[in-house]
């Protein structure tokens, strides 16, 4: 599309002749908000806090424009220019490579498009980002926001307060908690804050699992407020309203929206290597707004900030059910890569599996990699036949999970697709080859985090089996004994 600049105002241009595509025009101009003008409320609530192309909204381009003229709706430029180099205003992508260009109908230039958010609609040099500049719609408060009526551990308790505090001065915190330890519940409070004082919040993070799991506990939570659930696919696409679950990829949809963001497993994949979904963490928040990390395993920077008071934190040390976290045991099974080529396993770790089938408890099995799962899978099977094997490509994922909650599966092998985000009430857990790379602190925290979990049966076995210890198993180890030496310390945990 292009545009011409009259009277301060942009204004479509279909003719080619004098105009101009938006990221060749200086500056935007912005019209003041006419406030005898009676804008669509359908509209404002499906702009609000956005940032979307003309594609995205339902209505013509002369409404879209009229309240732009009247002050109401804003154009920002899809990508700009720093010197030669091309940057997508809604990614942040500045890497050259990721961009492309076309013959384009629509301006009638080669234009420029960025690829690494092409899923989301094109957006090009072209393409104006419309959001909403005019008063946010006011949704009718219930009587009785929050119904959860649950007990707080003391642990959760102070990082409850913790969080409350951090939404309502906007700041930003971390609660560092171990696996366990009762996230969801301590953020209830905080929520109900927020909500109270006529903030916008929104729950972020990395995967569509946890959202599609912590939307029907906040529904439980808060029965009576409007909460939006996004994630690929989701019916709640352009639902307004003052709680929202998002995975990270739907922030970039959202332009200074929120007031608050509890940005979940902030150490998980693919968070931490695509900055596209930092980036839009950050450009999702109003520029006076809340952050709250939630972490079981911050990172080694993280941690030294905590230790040296760069970065405000709050740790939950234990569990709700006051039982202290399962100590990996790091057992040698020699080259069990070597062995597995020759269709076995080390006899170790087949006596570890047959000593657990033989009483009923149910194991989740780690391997670094699929292949060498999968030939482990048919020596296993031998063993029990019910035995299963699950990966992120696989299309049954969510059948077999469930089946495993169900007890239908005595053992399950796994890549680190289910390091985090499950919860099995009985299990054991170990690792077949922890020395390898991919199992780093983090991974080894959260892996261990699986054991133990419920009230009911809080104590669970961790074994790494390795062929040669490495530093991040020593790392993860001493990680979790800090924290059951700190819940010891600071009364968290029964004697």
């Amino acid at each position: 599309m292009r545009f011409i600049v009259k009277d301060g105002q942009l204004l479509p241009d279909l003719t080619h002749t004098e105009s101009l595509t938006i990221s060749k025009i200086p500056m935007i101009p912005q019209p003041p908000t006419n406030p005898l003008f009676a804008y669509n409320p359908d509209l404002q609530k499906l702009l609000c806090g956005k940032q979307l192309l003309f594609e995205d909204l339902p209505v013509q381009l002369t409404e879209i424009q009229t309240h732009y003229q009247n002050g109401y709706i804003s154009y920002r430029k899809g990508i700009t220019k720093n010197g030669n180099k091309l940057i997508c205003s809604r990614c942040g992508n500045k890497d050259q490579q990721k961009f492309a260009s076309y013959p384009c109908s629509r301006c009638g230039e080669q234009c420029h498009y960025c690829r690494h958010c092409l899923m989301m609609g094109r957006i090009s040099e072209c393409t104006p980002l419309i959001g909403w500049c005019g008063p946010d719609p006011v949704i009718p408060l219930p009587k009785n926001i929050m119904a959860w009526n649950g007990r707080l551990s003391p642990g959760q308790m102070t990082a409850s307060n913790h969080v409350v505090e951090a939404i309502l001065q906007n700041q930003e915190h971390l609660i560092w908690a171990v696996c366990g330890a009762g996230k969801t519940e301590l953020l209830f409070a905080g929520i109900e804050a927020a909500i109270r004082a006529l903030k916008r919040i929104c729950i972020a993070t990395p995967r569509t699992d946890v959202v599609l799991e912590l939307t029907p506990r906040l529904k439980a939570a808060f029965p009576e407020l409007t909460i939006a659930s996004l994630y690929g696919g989701s019916e709640d696409r352009h639902l307004f309203a003052p709680l929202t679950i998002a995975t990270i990829h739907q922030l970039l949809r959202f332009y200074h929206a929120f007031d608050a963001i509890i940005l979940d497993e902030v150490d998980a994949f693919p968070y931490t290597v695509e900055e596209s979904l930092q980036y839009a963490a950050i450009q999702s928040r109003k520029p006076a707004s809340a952050m709250i990390y939630l972490t079981a395993t911050p990172n080694e920077k993280w941690q030294r900030e905590c230790r040296t008071g760069k970065r405000n934190f709050t740790t939950i040390p234990a569990r709700f059910h006051r039982h202290p976290l399962p100590v990996p045991e790091f057992v040698w099974s020699g080259n069990w890569q070597k062995l597995l080529k020759k269709d076995k396993l080390p006899a170790i770790v087949l006596r570890w599996m047959e000593k657990r089938l033989l009483v009923g408890k149910q194991v989740l099995l780690f391997f670094p990699h699929i292949p060498l799962m999968e030939k482990a899978l048919k020596i296993l099977q031998q063993m029990n036949p019910e035995i299963e094997a699950v990966h992120a490509e696989d299309p049954e994922r969510k059948v077999k999970v469930q089946r495993m909650r169900d007890k239908q599966i005595p053992l399950l092998l796994t890549t680190t697709i289910l390091e985090r985000g499950v919860t099995f009430p009985n299990i054991d857990v170990a690792v077949v080859g922890a020395e390898d790379p991919i199992f780093t602190e983090s991974a080894l925290v959260q892996i261990a985090g699986r054991a133990g979990r419920s009230k009911e049966n809080p104590d669970g076995v961790v074994t790494f089996f390795h062929y040669g210890k490495t530093e991040e198993m020593l790392k993860a180890r001493k990680q979790i004994v800090s924290m059951n030496r700190e819940g010891k310390k600071r009364g968290l945990l029964d004697p």
